[in-house]
């Protein structure tokens, strides 16, 4: 028997594990995000499939990267189980602890199964491919309300919020899937067909973060866009995401006065006339970026960007400081809110509910600031406290409900996760810039908007994350002489492409 015929099967069942594993994500996104108990749980055990079987298949990744994320990960899922000992729900601590292990699970299989090169290249577009089916299964109803009708809720006012039920992580899906989408566009690696697709494949991702009016959203796109520029420095990026910011743009304004589309108002005869016209704007829009992506790539011309030296580091400090000045300046605004609308003019004002939410959260934390008051007791101390009606479950920050339910030492174990993430993906990059970069960018697109809402309870869109943080894990791993003889080929020419 030959070495080739021996390694078949192991091959086989990695690549089928790594894309039962991709797709747990979008599949979870039909069934209410994951939110519920039950899809959780179905969610969990395929996880453990696939990490079961990277880990028979292959040996654990090493490194400091490696021990940071993967043990943080794991320590701060046991934590939160073990709160179940002080929380005054143990029921909710247990599910929090359950949700926490699916992360672990998925956070390891995708270490295990996405080591090669070629399996790292497939992450993007099919990461990109999954957000666009979900974000465009909400869009469906708005183009077509006529045959298609989804449930909807009162709080949405009318916002993007199916298949997730929740605007602002549809908005915050559709970033990731818009900054991956850019990536891809502006690789000079790929051929000029793949890139044309992904410059397509914004536009309506565009349009749904614009549909969810989500300000978080689009803040957390914004970051990514930024830190990808500076993490790959050339000129075909700037290019690739000014298509692509350009064709969402131009889709919004299209879609902008047609309230039948953006707020789900109007009798159904003038919302389907409405949607019509979107649909055929938003088909031409996406056909011309991917017509002008076509020419740039089959142009062939490649070129650095010149940026400051420490960019990246500028750049995470913009970042940072820009959420801070929104936060100060939205809790200014609270103190003459009024009941904010679901349409646009919430991009006008930074005016939220969030802040009753966090003061309830630092009263939990002054209470019990080393161990907090257990996963779940958040929504025990908000019937408690309170002071606006409005019925909540999560302190709609993750550092926030982290310091009121798992205390400081849940925080800790939070940040050298964190630190985990931050060292795997510096190590990644310097291993192979072009191809952590949109792994990277993707990520900081979700972390710049988990301190602004309950991501972290909708895994269907952090298991993205996970996915991608996982990913980076894998490359860091990766031996230095391996990463250097698999390095990044020449760019395209026009012929090849």
């Amino acid at each position: 028997m030959s070495v080739s015929s021996t390694f078949a099967p192991r091959a086989a069942l990695l690549r089928a594990s790594a894309a039962a594993l991709l797709v747990i994500p979008f599949v979870l996104a039909f069934y209410g995000g994951g939110y519920l108990p039950e899809p959780r749980a179905w969610a969990g055990l395929a996880a453990s499939v696939t990490l079961i079987a990277g880990v028979l298949l292959r040996p654990l990744p090493r490194g400091r990267a490696a021990l940071l994320t993967l043990g943080g990960l794991l320590l701060f899922a046991a934590w939160t189980l073990l709160s179940t000992v002080w929380a005054p729900v143990a029921g909710d601590a247990y599910h929090a602890g359950e949700l926490d292990f699916l992360y672990v699970a998925a956070t390891v299989a995708a270490a295990q199964l996405l080591r090669g090169r070629s399996a790292l290249r497939a992450l993007e577009p099919a990461l990109a491919a999954g957000t666009l089916v979900v974000i465009g299964y909400g869009l469906s109803e708005r183009f077509l309300p006529g045959l298609l009708h989804f449930a909807r809720s009162e709080t949405a006012g009318g916002r993007l919020e199916q298949p997730l039920t929740y605007w602002n992580a549809m908005g915050e899906l559709a970033a990731i899937g818009f900054v991956l989408c850019s990536r891809m566009a502006g690789d000079f690696t790929r051929r000029a067909a793949a890139r044309a697709l992904a410059a397509a494949a914004a536009v309506p991702l565009g349009l749904g973060i614009y549909l969810t009016f989500s300000r978080g959203a689009i803040y957390a796109c914004l970051a990514g866009l930024l830190l990808l520029l500076v993490l790959v420095r050339r000129r075909e990026q700037l290019q690739a995401m000014g298509v692509a910011v350009a064709g969402a743009v131009l889709a919004s304004v299209a879609a902008a006065p047609f309230k039948g589309v953006t707020s789900l108002l109007g009798p159904l005869h003038r919302r389907e006339t409405q949607g019509a016209i979107t649909l055929a704007l938003l088909v031409l829009i996406t056909v011309l970026a991917a017509a002008a992506m076509w020419a740039l790539a089959r142009d062939g011309r490649t070129a650095p960007l010149a940026l400051p030296r420490r960019s990246a580091a500028i750049a995470l400090v913009l970042i940072v400081a820009g959420l801070g000045v929104a936060i100060v300046v939205g809790a200014k605004e609270t103190s003459h809110a009024t009941t904010l609308g679901g349409g646009a003019g919430r991009l006008t004002t930074l005016r939220s509910d969030r802040y009753a939410y966090w003061n309830v959260a630092f009263k939990a934390f002054t209470a019990e600031p080393v161990h907090g008051v257990g996963a779940g007791g958040w929504a025990v101390w908000w019937l408690r406290y309170r002071k606006i009606s409005g019925f909540a479950k999560d302190a709609h920050s993750l550092p926030l409900q982290t310091l009121a339910e798992l205390g400081l030492v849940g925080l800790a174990l939070l940040a050298v996760f964190l630190a985990g993430i931050a060292v795997s993906a510096r190590v990644a990059h310097r291993l192979d810039p072009q191809l952590s970069a949109g792994m990277i960018a993707g990520v900081l697109v979700y972390y710049v908007h988990a301190p602004l809402d309950w991501d972290w309870e909708l895994p269907a869109l952090t298991l993205v994350a996970m996915v991608l943080t996982g990913a980076l894990v894998a490359l860091a791993a990766r031996p230095r002489r391996e990463a250097v003889a698999e390095a990044a080929p020449a760019p395209l020419t026009a012929v090849e492409a």
